[in-house]
């Protein structure tokens, strides 16, 4: 049975930080691509970074450029996001994805809200 289970999310004040991680089980970790996405009220669903299974090899999206940073831990099937400086607009669901061809699994997300 596939999970991924999210956490870390909670109130931050704006300039804080906040390291989700997302717990992966049922498949074989090192073969997917892992990223994280949001979505805030009332918008899509957006990416927000990725690294690739293999060389690990990360991207993001360019309003959190020099702010997250997306790593993945093999030997503990797990994959985090370091938020540094939040803003205002950071306040959102996110989900921790895994992706690997046709093969496409979510979390249940965790909600992360900046306010002062």
């Amino acid at each position: 049975q596939v999970q991924l289970v999210e956490s870390g999310g909670g109130l931050v004040q704006p300039g804080g930080s906040l390291r989700l991680s997302c717990a992966a089980s049922g498949f074989t970790f090192s073969s997917y691509a892992m990223s994280w996405y949001r979505q805030a009220p009332g918008k899509e669903r957006e990416l927000v970074a990725t690294v690739t299974n293999g060389y690990g090899i990360r991207n993001y999206a360019e309003s959190v450029k020099g702010r997250f940073t997306i790593s993945r831990d093999s030997g503990k099937n797990t994959v985090y996001l370091q938020m540094n400086t939040l803003k205002l607009e950071g306040t959102a669901v996110y989900y921790c994805n895994a992706r690997r061809w046709s093969y496409d699994y979510w979390g249940q997300g965790t909600q992360v809200t900046v306010s002062s």
